[in-house]
């Protein structure tokens, strides 16, 4: 598995860097994406799922160079870091290196969008340094939407506390952090767009450049599956049926139009376009 690729959207340039990548049951999180459904939809084969429907996703952060700026959209799981799931807890892996070897130093980097604040989405906002947890890009403003944001700072549970406390809050107190609306344009090529269900204040990203698009999904959906049925819902949607009403209108929105679509956790070849498929549709890789 390559552990980068790279797309040109006119003057714009979005790398992807894998944090993790592995084959495995999804129903985890896509309770109707089993093995039996997917291997349904042979369109799917071979990059997303194989032929007894065992699929597959990814972990990453695209970076987009447009503007004069380097730009991360999501920042994976992170390492050190107590989590819930097994293989996410206290990480040692070589994200942070592989970014570097991409082409992009922490340092380099202008901005940090996270599409909401899910564990996979933030854990490389910060690292520990000499014991304290400290921005890993340390002179971007990182843009957090508001509701967004205002809601998982009452979250009660221990693990959202918790991801909180280690990936969030420390670059709310560096002052790094911007709340913005959830149409916020980020540069001249560059904004988000509201897509809410997943979580109340989640966004995508847009990209538009020298006549071209694209769009980073977000966890709107988790797999390509979820292109021919968007009523398969993710078990970790705040309000199930706006995220169903969100997909649809996606799928519906980009259909059959040149955009390039990049899934936050579609397995590597990860980008395609959206075609109607009679009645339904399909994911096309680019």
């Amino acid at each position: 598995m390559a552990k980068t690729q790279r797309w040109k959207v006119g003057d714009a340039t979005i790398t992807k860097v894998v944090e993790i990548e592995l084959p495995g049951a999804i129903t985890w999180i896509v309770p109707d994406a089993t093995p039996e459904r997917l291997s349904q939809l042979p369109w799917l084969q071979p990059h997303f799922c194989d032929a007894q429907g065992v699929a597959s996703m990814s972990v990453h952060a695209f970076v987009i160079e447009a503007d004069g700026m380097c730009m991360v959209v999501d920042t994976c799981v992170g390492n050190d870091k107590e989590r819930d799931i097994r293989g996410w807890n206290m990480r040692q892996g070589p994200f942070l290196s592989d970014l570097e070897g991409a082409g992009f130093a922490p340092e380099s980097i202008d901005r940090v969008m996270c599409t909401h604040l899910h564990v996979d989405h933030v854990g490389w906002n910060t690292r520990r340094v000499d014991g304290p947890w400290k921005p890993t890009f340390p002179n971007a403003r990182y843009l957090f939407e508001q509701r967004e944001l205002a809601h998982w700072q009452a979250a009660e549970s221990r693990s959202q506390r918790t991801v909180m406390e280690d990936s969030v809050l420390p670059v709310l107190d560096a002052g790094l952090a911007d709340a913005v609306a959830s149409d916020h344009r980020v540069s001249e090529s560059v904004r988000l767009v509201p897509t809410p269900g997943h979580t109340p204040g989640h966004v995508s990203v847009r990209i538009s450049s020298g006549g071209h698009d694209a769009v980073v999904t977000g966890d709107l959906m988790h797999h390509p599956a979820q292109v021919a049925h968007a009523e398969w819902g993710s078990a970790a949607d705040t309000d199930p049926e706006l995220a169903k009403a969100t997909r649809s209108d996606f799928v519906e929105r980009y259909a059959d139009t040149p955009t390039l679509v990049l899934g936050t956790h579609f397995a590597t070849p990860t980008a395609g376009r959206i075609l109607r498929d009679g009645a339904s549709y399909r994911f096309v890789v680019d």
